[in-house]
């Protein structure tokens, strides 16, 4: 009899780190112990805390063990398991309110306590190979209540009802675009969803695949019995094997359990689910672009109008949402509109997923309501800024996003308020800089990203970022004048109003937003020939501190350029015309001696 379960987290992060050999070492030591009928061990998806993985949780206690390694499974085996002893130096830590550094479950850290889960109501909780624990979690009660209890127009009433928007940047109402493409004539129509996923650091939907597929695929099928559609297609990168591996297990078994097909649920409604795998083009995150692909050609947007609810995926009425949106769609179902619009602000209803990274000490995956502040992300949730350093600024929505500067640290985050602001939601990537950060480098970072992945359909996209790479490297060069910043807001403007589709529009919002905000950091490298933060070395100087300096030649013979000189137990000198930066000076002195200037 099974007394004991064993959550080991199989997400992508802590699979990284070694949780399928942790979980094959606890199997194997299980066995030697004869407690293989007795503790059950599921790998599940993501639990959010990825900066602490690998993460495994004990039940029925909820021993919150963190960072454990294969090395560990004996010593937990022999003391919790056998002995019922826990192993109290893996068991999760945080400091209390009264200074006191305390073992905490799950649930009781500053991590979980401000998160509502919705969208990751499963992750880290089921085994997503197993659609059983996926039905004893109320999985597919929705779809059956749907299509025994529902006409399609009522299940779009639900949806707008509970203004549900769309989670994969631009926050269009999910409830709206359902029913332009249901009022189209009856025929071929398609439901799609974008599991693509390209922003830099961005990983909820990811998540949600590797932790929850059936949500994703009971979701779909009610988006198929509202707007009549027999035929949904899943686009997922390919670089996701964890997720595009269980999705295949998830839709082979929802076909067996008769969930997918003909006559589901014993109506007269068919549905089935295709999966299509990109190739890691970020623009076919754009809904033209993305159908374009699955038709097998290349993945360039298309003009709208027509809108893909009109014309969409082979030239049929389609819709398009991502993997978060759908993921509410069960809940709101079940729970009714009016238990989602309690959550969030006045147009932006919900909850938001966020995967938080960066200079944050608890990076990982968070699930807030809309409305809650960048202050409690950042302070509460993740934890603070590691290292003593001060908060600078939180680069929200991508490469499509922008800069928040730490003026505006208690912003409500929802759609409406990011946009004020300069940035946007995007599909939930939070980006966390400190002190030590060069905001023009960042938007030089994020300009690079969108150069490199502009499919070059349209002049304003294909030629303006690249020119305004050129600007931003021959300012960090130490090579721009003023006037490059009225060349910069001026070319900006022009991208944003002629570029064809999102990528373009919204490729200048790095560089807008820094310059709104940290202007006087571009004046700084132009005027001054500085980089505040020492991070653009055309503009930085290696300098050894002769109070400081030992003289011990540790530095001198570690530079691969040999440009530093001094005598033993004397102070040294960096020659800045050898000096190529690499840094190995800074590294090796044991005196703290060698700084930026």
């Amino acid at each position: 009899m099974i007394r004991t379960h064993v959550l080991i987290c199989g997400g992508t992060g802590c699979t990284s780190s070694g949780s399928v050999k942790i979980r094959e070492a606890m199997e194997t030591e299980l066995a030697a112990a004869g407690l293989a009928e007795e503790v059950k061990i599921v790998l599940t998806g993501c639990f959010g805390l990825c900066a602490n993985g690998p993460i495994m949780i004990v039940y029925p206690e909820g021993t919150f063990y963190s960072r454990v390694t294969v090395e560990d499974v004996k010593e937990i085996v022999n003391e919790h398991f056998l002995k019922g002893r826990v192993v109290s130096r893996l068991v999760h830590k945080e400091e209390a309110e009264d200074g006191q550094i305390k073992e905490k479950a799950l649930s009781e850290t500053m991590f979980y306590k401000k998160q509502k889960r919705v969208a990751l109501r499963n992750c880290g909780v089921i085994d997503p190979e197993n659609i059983e624990e996926y039905i004893g979690t109320d999985g597919y009660q929705a779809l059956g209540k749907v299509l025994t209890e529902m006409t399609p127009q009522e299940v779009i009433d639900v949806i707008k009802a509970s203004g549900l928007r769309g989670r994969g940047g631009a926050g269009f109402p999910t409830g709206n675009k359902w029913q332009f493409a249901a009022n189209q004539p009856k025929g071929k129509k398609y439901v799609c969803c974008n599991g693509d996923e390209g922003d830099p650091g961005a990983f909820m939907d990811r998540s949600i695949l590797e932790g929850d597929p059936h949500a994703l695929l009971e979701a779909m099928i009610i988006a198929g019995y509202a707007i009549g559609s027999d035929e949904g297609y899943i686009y997922v990168r390919a670089e996701y094997p964890i997720a595009v591996h269980r999705l295949e297990v998830a839709i082979k078994q929802a076909r067996e359990y008769g969930l997918l097909g003909n006559n589901i649920f014993g109506t007269d409604f068919n549905f089935d689910i295709h999966l299509r795998l990109g190739a890691g083009a970020f623009v076919c995150g754009e809904e033209t672009a993305l159908m374009t692909s699955i038709e097998g050609k290349r993945g360039e947007p298309r003009p709208r109008p027509p809108f893909p609810a009109i014309k969409g995926l082979f030239g049929k009425p389609s819709i398009l949402n991502n993997v978060e949106t759908y993921a509410n769609i069960p809940q709101i179902i079940l729970n009714g509109a009016d238990w989602f619009t309690a959550m969030g602000t006045e147009k932006s209803k919900g909850t938001k997923v966020f995967a938080l990274g960066g200079k944050i000490t608890n990076t990982g995956l968070v699930e807030v309501p809309m409305g809650t502040t960048l202050r409690e992300i950042i302070e509460d949730i993740g934890g603070g800024i590691p290292n003593g350093k001060k908060f600078k600024a939180a680069q929200t929505g991508g490469p499509s996003g922008g800069c928040i500067p730490a003026s505006l640290i208690d912003t409500p985050i929802d759609y409406d308020n990011l946009l004020a602001i300069g940035s946007m939601m995007g599909s939930g990537g939070l980006i966390v800089m400190d002190e030590d950060t060069c905001m023009v480098d960042i938007a030089k970072f994020f300009l690079e990203f969108t150069v490199d992945e502009s499919c070059g359909k349209c002049v304003p996209c294909r030629i303006g970022t690249v020119r305004l790479l050129e600007i931003l490297n021959k300012i960090t060069s130490g090579n721009g004048e003023l006037e490059d910043l009225d060349r910069l807001e001026e070319l900006c403007n022009y991208i944003k109003s002629g570029s064809l589709c999102g990528l373009g529009q919204t490729a200048p919002n790095p560089v807008l937003s820094t310059l709104r905000y940290f202007r006087d950091e571009y004046v700084a490298h132009i005027v001054d020939k500085k980089c505040p933060a020492h991070v653009c070395k055309d503009l930085m100087q290696y300098k050894i501190d002769a109070d400081k300096c030992r003289g011990c030649t540790a530095c001198a013979r570690k530079c691969p350029v040999n440009a530093i000189e001094g005598s033993v137990k004397n102070p040294h000198v960096i020659d800045p015309a050898k000096c190529i930066k690499c840094g190995a000076c800074v590294a090796t002195c044991k005196f703290d001696a060698i700084y930026k200037d």
